[in-house]
């Protein structure tokens, strides 16, 4: 989930996401765009091609020739450009029915810690197929779930190299990672500087950080637990085009 904190003043626009990756977009990775070729007749969708909204094909490249027309991806290369922030997703962003809490025996849980409980609702690109881009530097915030996880090299709070302006960049599969980890692309420019990890800043579902139980039935002297973080904070500057 991307969450739009001290962000530019406007996304660069809402644009045609590629099918095979649109509704997988959990909100926050990295994305360029992508040339996909477009159907000899305009509007009329083609077995094989990339389909979208209708009026997506009102433009077009090179149409004299073979017409192609952009989509949205989050697979990159070191070269990729523009770079930018997709806004879509399901967790997190409000679906139509909310979310299951309950279930058989309680299993379905949502909290500050899990988020089990099934979502009753659509992906946010459902409708249009359409993805919204964020292009202006500012201060963004993404979820822990859509960023590199790997716990010791990715951009986690368990990996401890990580410190306040450490380089991020992406991977192959536009995830935000810490510059130099495993999974960064080769050659690929720094996008972002780490500012902090924070929580959900939830303060209806109390955190295990304000309970004590002194006489707990598990024996504990005290069930404190650390802070629950759900968040990668970062300043996004893309580099220049």
């Amino acid at each position: 989930m991307l969450k739009l904190l001290q962000p530019g003043t406007e996304p660069l626009g809402q644009f045609d996401g590629l099918d095979t990756e649109v509704l997988t977009l959990k909100g926050g990775e990295v994305v360029t765009f992508t040339a996909v070729a477009a159907p000899s007749q305009p509007g009329v969708s083609q077995s094989g091609l990339d389909k979208a909204a209708f009026d997506v094909f009102d433009g077009y490249v090179n149409p004299s020739g073979t017409a192609s027309r952009p989509a949205v991806t989050k697979t990159l290369a070191s070269t990729s450009r523009p770079l930018m922030l997709a806004d879509e997703g399901i967790t997190g962003y409000g679906t139509l029915f909310g979310s299951v809490v309950g279930g058989t025996i309680g299993q379905q849980v949502n909290g500050p810690g899990q988020y089990t409980g099934a979502v009753l609702g659509p992906h946010t690109a459902t409708g249009s197929g359409k993805v919204t881009c964020w292009d202006k530097p500012g201060l963004y915030a993404v979820s822990l779930d859509a960023c590199d996880t790997a716990a010791s090299t990715g951009l986690q709070p368990t990996n401890t190299t990580l410190t306040v302006g450490t380089g991020v960049t992406y991977s192959a599969a536009g995830l935000l990672t810490p510059a130099g980890s495993p999974a960064a692309v080769g050659g690929a420019p720094n996008v972002a500087r780490l500012v902090e990890f924070t929580t959900n800043g939830s303060l209806v579902t109390t955190p295990n950080t304000l309970v004590a139980a002194l006489n707990s039935p598990s024996g504990n002297v005290s069930s404190v637990g650390p802070r629950q973080f759900a968040f990668a904070v970062f300043a996004f500057v893309p580099p220049a085009l």
